[in-house]
């Protein structure tokens, strides 16, 4: 009688067949990102095209959230059964659905449907990118693996602007090339996938399911500080990435692809200072830091645009990443060290809702109001709300620190 082999009866990891399958794999996490932020210099151009105002570009970007979310839900946990390799293929290939329709479409229907197929990439991603870095991490990068996983997300997302302000600005098709490119790199991304080991520890029958959100009791402590900080610093990146190339067109009179995709690079490059930063805080401080940081550049965004200062702009982009960057790493720390052992994955994906309706919401409601009040005083008004929330953060995770101490 045959018997099965280890390997097929436990489901167990392959060993990686070189050491850079840890980079091969980060590097496949941030050309899948990179896609999820490629159009957004090329709205004013698709304005120009399709003849729709500021709230269909807010309605645009928010859907992607949307997508991200029921992603995160729906096959949230599905790395876990069917391994991680499959499904960072899939994130791949949503990817690549998303570049083609782009391609082809000519409709603001085309455009919402590009960016909810995008948000299911980013949500496969976002997850199985992060774990199957760190998973196939050499031990010498064991302890920086978490941050090269999430600076591959940030680098990414502040990469993609980047790309497409500089093909729209310098090279010929100006809003089709940016995503010739990037089905080029995602196919490259797809065979590097393919050349590297399995990493998850897979059942025998795989079970399939929704991922539930939870928040047990032990966990609404520093949930809701965390919560209401990713309000704020989630806010500002979905604000600034969807209305800096308005701002910086019509206000600051910029209208170069690549100078706004540089400036909303800084945003995300601030996000990944901040989250390396995390380390040298001591832990009772990190969000009281990450809300003043995150204060002062949403103020200087504000001044920003009354004034009309592009040095303000990039400053408060700066900042801003960075207070998102120490919020972020900050909040997940606190509810990730709450959280039961067995409930881990449910509360993260809860914390992760917020912070994509958190990026989805305010976005939609400036776009709104852009029509009626204007784009000065509508980004003005949000700068001044998210430092209002930055600041009830702020006093909030001092308030649940002070009960723990006293409990």
């Amino acid at each position: 009688m045959t018997r099965t082999p280890p390997h097929a009866a436990t489901g167990a990891p392959d060993q990686p067949s070189h050491p850079a399958s840890f980079w091969l794999i980060a590097v496949a996490f941030l050309i899948t990102m990179v896609g999820t932020t490629l159009p957004t210099p090329l709205y004013a151009l698709y304005q120009q095209h399709l003849g729709f105002g500021p709230t269909w570009v807010t309605l645009i970007f928010a859907i992607y959230a949307a997508g991200v979310i029921s992603a995160l839900l729906a096959v949230g946990s599905w790395s876990d059964q069917l391994g991680r390799r499959p499904m960072l293929l899939a994130g791949l290939a949503m990817g690549a659905i998303s570049a083609v329709i782009f391609l082809c479409t000519d409709s603001i229907g085309g455009l919402l449907i590009a960016r909810l197929i995008s948000g299911f990439s980013a949500g496969i991603m976002t997850g199985t990118g992060t774990v199957a870095v760190i998973e196939a991490a050499p031990k010498r990068w064991q302890n920086s693996a978490t941050l090269v996983a999430t600076a591959a997300n940030m680098l990414g997302l502040g990469l993609g602007p980047l790309l497409a302000g500089f093909t729209s600005q310098f090279l010929p098709w100006p809003v089709h090339l940016a995503f010739v490119v990037h089905l080029v790199l995602l196919l490259a991304a797809a065979a590097a996938i393919l050349a590297v080991g399995e990493t998850a520890q897979r059942p025998v029958k795989p079970r399939l399911g929704f991922q539930r959100p939870s928040l047990p009791a032990a966990v609404r402590g520093p949930f809701i500080p965390a919560a209401i900080a990713g309000l704020a610093g989630f806010s500002v990146t979905g604000l600034f990435t969807s209305l800096v190339p308005a701002i910086m067109r019509q206000v600051m009179g910029h209208a170069g692809g690549l100078v706004i995709g540089a400036v909303i690079l800084v945003l995300f490059a601030g996000s990944i200072v901040g989250q390396a930063w995390v380390r040298r805080i001591r832990e009772a401080a990190q969000m009281t830091v990450g809300c003043t940081v995150l204060i002062l550049g949403v103020a200087c965004l504000g001044l920003s645009i009354a004034s009309a200062q592009l040095w303000l702009l990039v400053l408060g982009g700066a900042l801003s990443g960075i207070g998102q960057g120490l919020t972020f790493r900050a909040g997940m720390g606190a509810v990730a060290n709450a959280a039961p052992v067995g409930q881990k994955a449910g509360v993260t994906s809860a914390l992760f809702i917020v912070y994509y309706l958190s990026m989805s919401v305010p976005v939609i409601a400036v776009g709104v109001s852009i029509p009626v009040f204007g784009l000065h005083h509508s980004a003005e008004f949000f700068s001044a709300v998210v430092a209002l929330i930055a600041v009830l953060a702020m006093l909030s995770m001092n308030i649940v620190r002070a009960r723990a101490s006293n409990a």
